[in-house]
């Protein structure tokens, strides 16, 4: 446990330290506030979610890289959407609806797609590596377009996060330097811990290290989102909030795994359990973004609670899962066969019902 604990602060103290040197080296040669938010800050807080994971491939614990990813981007959507909703309702802007969130639902489409013959190759790696260097360029020649309006407010927005002063002690790029080498000295650590940490739970709870990943090891690397996430609706500050999520979900799926398969010694085999369960869970969480998104772009309390909801329902299934739960079978056949489609029949009418309102 104090491992586990060690690894996690390490984590979250050197993502902190990354993005503030790369963010304000990135200012100091000349790239506008603009692009180092949509990049180096929103892809920053994935990056215990990279560490960990390609740590993991490196040590052969693969189930705990790939349980890390789906299980961040679930966590992420559920439990870091529906509380930041429950705080304050969230305004989603067009732009997350018309090209983040479609993007989003499809690389999740993509992974799912690449997985079906049961592993990741390394090909397949460096093409999600390929396609996040053209979502970066992609972002970079949007915001070259953008008015001065708006470069303004995103520089506004993310004043803190970039930390971005006028008299400071790493305005000098050898404190930016040492900054991000301390960040990625403590996430090399902290994903060591945290890994070695993980497998120790799993044998000693006697659960698969898939488990382990998908749960403790997933939530643990989300921390800093949540913290963004959160900090960003209590100060009212909702486009972070919500842009946040969806931007890490398109960097756990493109650079996380990518780089993991890219460097990783053989192909990455996928799990038949996450293969039948975990991923199609990831793609319907991502895709049912969509309608909620859709309608009139915004995320109610009554949202939140439902994505806080179907986490619990989720989290319960592999918990009976891993334990052989006599009820599991009658719990399954519920969620499937029922809440499930519910809840997707009624967020499609609802889409359906505001599309309308709008003609």
């Amino acid at each position: 446990m104090l491992f586990f604990i060690l690894g996690l602060v390490a984590l979250v103290f050197g993502a902190e330290l990354l993005v503030r040197g790369a963010a304000k080296l990135a200012l100091s040669f000349g790239i506008s506030s603009l692009v180092v938010g949509l990049t180096v800050v929103s892809f920053g807080t994935s990056a215990p979610e990279l560490a960990v994971s390609v740590q993991s491939t490196w040590s052969g614990q693969v189930d705990i890289a790939l349980g890390n990813v789906i299980g961040s981007n679930i966590f992420n959507v559920l439990i870091i959407l529906g509380l930041s909703a429950l705080i304050t309702p969230l305004i989603v802007h067009q732009q997350l609806v018309r090209q983040e969130v479609p993007i989003m639902i499809g690389v999740s489409l993509l992974l799912w797609a690449m997985t079906a013959d049961g592993g990741i190759s390394r090909w397949e790696g460096g093409l999600l590596v390929v396609l996040l260097a053209s979502y970066i360029v992609l972002l970079i020649r949007q915001s070259r377009r953008e008015t001065a309006a708006v470069q303004a407010e995103v520089d506004a927005e993310y004043a803190e996060a970039i930390a971005v002063t006028k008299q400071s002690w790493d305005d000098h790029w050898a404190a930016q330097l040492m900054l991000i080498a301390v960040g990625l000295v403590l996430l090399v650590l902290g994903s060591n811990w945290l890994v070695e940490a993980a497998v120790t739970f799993a044998k000693q709870l006697g659960v698969s290290e898939l488990i382990i990943g998908l749960t403790i090891v997933a939530a643990g690397t989300s921390l800093p989102e949540v913290a963004t996430s959160v900090m960003a609706a209590i100060r009212g500050e909702r486009d972070i909030a919500v842009g946040n999520v969806v931007g890490s979900n398109i960097f756990n799926i493109l650079a996380v795994l990518g780089v993991s398969a890219s460097i990783a010694p053989t192909d990455l085999p996928v799990a038949p359990a996450m293969l039948a369960f975990d991923l199609p869970i990831m793609v319907a969480v991502a895709a049912a973004c969509l309608p909620v998104f859709f309608v009139g772009n915004l995320i109610t309390r009554w949202e939140g609670i439902l994505f806080l909801s179907l986490y619990v329902a989720y989290t319960l299934y592999l918990i009976m899962h891993a334990t052989g739960h006599a009820a599991l079978e009658n719990y399954s056949l519920a969620m499937g066969g029922f809440v499930l489609p519910l809840i997707g029949a009624t967020l499609i009418i609802l889409a359906w019902r505001h599309w309308r309102a709008r003609q």
